[in-house]
């Protein structure tokens, strides 16, 4: 039953989704998921990041763990409203051919630099550690 709905922060900005997304703070992870072990994550209804989550191992809760633990991972985050990903390509292109009209542009954009392969696990979990619950 849980896995059918859509869970999200309450929408401020008229974004449509149907059926409407619940009230995230309302429930927990394992309630939403139930007996389901993977998931569709959409980050940014502007941009439309689809994520599939699979749930590999579900442990015992541990009374001393405050927040979840990120293992292992790969590649960088694209950047922030970079256009979904369409626009995330336009803007790898861009910033690997010193060549491309905009090639400065994007790299000012986003800071001076991007490595697409970087990850900082140390990041993601400080990320993490301020996440609500």
């Amino acid at each position: 039953m849980f896995g059918a709905c859509n869970y999200g922060e309450p929408d401020d900005f008229g974004f449509p989704s149907d059926p409407p997304p619940l009230n995230e703070a309302w429930i927990t992870v394992a309630k939403a998921l139930g007996a389901l072990r993977s998931f569709t994550y959409i980050y940014d209804y502007g941009d439309d990041w689809r994520h599939r989550i699979k749930v590999e191992k579900a442990l015992a809760p541990d009374p001393h763990m405050c927040w979840p633990l990120c293992l292992d991972g790969q590649n960088a985050c694209p950047p922030e409203d970079v256009g979904g990903v369409p626009g995330y390509a336009d803007f790898l292109q861009a910033t690997s051919d010193p060549g491309h009209e905009e090639h400065d542009h994007f790299l000012t954009w986003c800071g001076g630099g991007f490595d697409p392969t970087a990850f900082d696990i140390v990041l993601a979990n400080q990320r993490l550690s301020e996440v609500k619950f």
